[in-house]
């Protein structure tokens, strides 16, 4: 696959389509882009092209810590540059659970780049944010403060990520493990500071103050709840809401974890949705 030197880190990325407005999507948590591989191919037939990239630690992309700024705002910034190397601005920028975080984020940081928003399975709340915090940074302080850089490289995303791109070893073991725990401990204070906000990274008033269209496909499980759709719903004025393409769960009956295999099947839906919504949005003249 391509890759381009984006900020100093080599990302890994694809385009799916030839022709149309430019979409890029992102996967949750800190999963490679294949998993979204399926989605972008359907959009894509529609005559769009669809950007997907392994962002820096993720997936066959470099490893790099940069502590300057919130994971979620460094993925963003890299998008941006990514994007404009490649010549897509403006996009549609959107994503799932973490990609919807980096998508929302892109869009505060670069407005001038964004077209509009696709989003689904979007994480708020206290609950999401001290489950996550754990996994995404928790985790790795403990393991990091164990057994230094070696066995960051041997815990199971990381090994991942040097089986997809051997010299990721050679980079993470480069790195001075204080330095690695310093950049967790920033980011997991910053992701912690977000339980309050309407959505992990963004405030009421940057979402009430978007001028973006944003197409929202509603959560049913506890860390992407549908109260945070609704809110994020409420709060960005030109948006819309899809509650019917998971199975609708009441707040006392989600689930405790997002089912990949529901969300699979779910993908035909979610496209006919998401290029029913650009239609009527380039119609109206947005990019």
């Amino acid at each position: 696959m391509p890759e381009l030197i984006v900020r100093g880190v080599k990302i890994n990325y694809e385009v799916f389509g030839s022709r149309g407005p430019w979409i890029a999507l992102t996967p949750g948590s800190r999963r490679a882009y294949g998993e979204l591989a399926g989605l972008a191919k359907r959009i894509a037939a529609d005559d769009f092209r669809v950007l997907l990239h392994d962002r820096r630690n993720c997936g066959s992309s470099e490893v790099a810590f940069d502590g300057s700024a919130s994971e979620h705002e460094v993925w963003a910034d890299d998008l941006f540059e990514l994007t404009s190397m490649l010549g897509a601005q403006p996009l549609y920028v959107g994503g799932s659970s973490a990609g919807a975080r980096l998508a929302i984020l892109f869009a505060i940081r670069h407005p001038s780049a964004t077209a509009g928003l696709l989003l689904w399975r979007v994480t708020g709340g206290q609950h999401a944010v001290d489950t996550l915090s754990k996994a995404y940074y928790g985790d790795f302080i403990e393991i990091a403060k164990a057994g230094g850089m070696a066995a960051v490289c041997e815990s199971p995303h990381f090994r991942d990520c040097i089986s997809r791109r051997p010299s990721n070893r050679a980079r993470l073991m480069a790195m001075d493990a204080d330095d690695f725990i310093r950049v967790m401990e920033t980011w997991r204070e910053q992701f912690l500071k977000s339980a309050k906000l309407p959505i992990v990274g963004a405030t009421e008033e940057q979402l009430r103050g978007m001028t973006f269209a944003a197409c929202i496909i509603m959560g049913n499980d506890v860390i992407h709840t549908p109260e945070t759709a609704r809110r994020i719903h409420d709060l960005i004025k030109d948006s819309e809401l899809h509650d019917d393409v998971v199975q609708k769960r009441s707040g006392k009956d989600l689930l405790q974890d997002w089912d990949q295999k529901e969300w699979a099947a779910a993908e035909g839906r979610m496209s006919e949705i998401f290029v029913e919504f650009l239609r009527r949005k380039l119609t109206k003249g947005n990019v």
